[in-house]
């Protein structure tokens, strides 16, 4: 029989709130955190606005002279962890060290320096490139300092399957304490691309809502004037246990992550295929491997990126996973608030999605004024809902057609 898996820590950064509670309270009162770009002058590009974390000090969590070896997204990624890590009450000792993993997913890991690093070679040549520059931008090295920072010596790896990599980070991390190769495992994901190279390359792509003069407005997953998906910044870190091991130790138990589902579109690069069929088998994926029927499920965090197609195929896909269920669900985009996180994105739902089952709060989709024709299920309009969570999916798709679904239920110790 294989092993429970439960959620004892949530760790959260994102345009609304740099911590869990901050996050989870705006989210519930519809808050947008999507503001214009301050990291860099923007006024060129068609989208000027995203989803920045603001007021965010990594002093408080590095030191000085760690600093410049990390791109922002591990800083926000260590920040993340040691959230999730306090409020899991949870910490790495001798004796559980080597049964403690770290698995963190980034889709580009550290843009900005690979543009600042860039620049120092085109003005002053390549012996003025920092010898911090290729540490500190690749995608596995949010897990390697967490891992080195904490001393968790278990499974330690990464994910960069670009929109869906945190979500496949925590659900690897599930599978790997489910067939009982860690005890616990710190997960989830980060991303930080509010650089010109990222604004620019998916504003080339027409992906990006250029609704700059109403930025708050400009994410509005499933409403019929929708225009494009706003990028955001952040990270969301899980600490997932076997839940004996979370019991003894008096752990608190926040949800319990009891299925994962993976597929691909092979479709196209960019574009989900137009029968939703990779966004169903993905659900029904993590619908079998938890031995669970579609009416079991209450609620979904969508994908739910605010671009026409995107939005129109998930809705699609949930109706064929789902059938007439599909109308009796709750389904919500806290994209509309936060932006998307890319990479970073599955991590952070994650996280609001065991939050939602511990308050038994929908959250809602901020911004649904007008309806789609196409799109017509109950996205939780511009207001949350109070209301019985058993079990609930979090989506997530990605370029090249990857896709993951991670399915978490209200605990219960029996």
């Amino acid at each position: 029989m294989s092993r429970r898996v439960v959620v004892t820590g949530v760790g959260l950064l994102s345009a609304v709130g740099n911590t869990a509670a901050e996050t989870w309270r705006a989210i519930c009162e519809g808050r947008s955190g999507i503001t214009r770009i301050t990291q860099f002058d923007a006024s060129q590009f068609a989208c000027q606005i995203a989803g920045e974390v603001k007021g965010f000090d990594p002093l408080t969590y590095i030191e000085r002279k760690e600093l410049k070896k990390m791109g922002r997204f591990i800083q926000l990624a260590i920040a993340a962890t040691e959230e999730a890590m306090a409020n899991a009450r949870f910490s790495v000792t001798p004796e559980n060290a080597g049964r403690t993993g770290v698995y963190i997913g980034s889709g580009i890991g550290g843009f900005e320096v690979i543009e600042r690093e860039h620049l120092v070679l085109l003005q002053h040549g390549p012996r003025r490139i920092s010898p911090f520059f290729i540490p500190a931008t690749i995608v596995n090295m949010a897990s390697g300092y967490v891992s080195i920072r904490t001393g968790a010596k278990g499974p330690n790896s990464a994910t960069a399957t670009a929109c869906t990599s945190s979500a496949h980070a925590v659900g690897d991390s599930f599978k790997i304490i489910q067939r009982g190769d860690a005890d616990a495992m710190i997960c989830g994901g980060a991303e930080a691309c509010i650089s010109p190279m990222g604004i620019g390359g998916f504003a080339a792509m027409r992906a990006l809502s250029t609704r700059n003069d109403a930025p708050e407005k400009a994410s509005r997953p499933w409403d019929l004037n929708r225009d494009g998906f706003v990028v955001g910044e952040g990270s969301g870190i899980l600490i997932l246990e076997e839940m004996e091991s979370a019991t003894r130790r008096g752990a608190p138990i926040l949800a319990e992550i009891c299925g994962y589902g993976m597929s691909a579109d092979a479709f196209h690069f960019t574009a989900p295929s137009e029968d939703g069929d990779g966004g169903r088998r993905v659900m029904c994926n993590a619908l079998k491997d938890a031995g669970i029927r579609p009416e079991d499920v209450d609620y979904i965090n969508a994908h739910g990126t605010s671009t026409d197609v995107g939005d129109r195929i998930e809705t699609l896909a949930i109706k064929r996973c789902f059938g007439d269920h599909a109308y009796k669900l709750a389904v919500s985009s806290t994209k509309s608030m936060t932006g998307h996180l890319l990479g970073g994105a599955g991590g952070l739902e994650a996280g609001l999605t065991v939050l939602a089952i511990r308050d038994q709060i929908a959250p809602p989709t901020a911004n649904y004024e007008t309806p789609d024709p196409q799109c017509d299920l109950d996205y939780v309009p511009n207001h949350c809902r109070s209301m019985q969570i058993r079990y609930a999916l979090s989506n997530s798709f990605g370029f090249g057609g990857t896709n993951g679904s991670l399915l978490f239920r209200r605990y219960r110790p029996d």
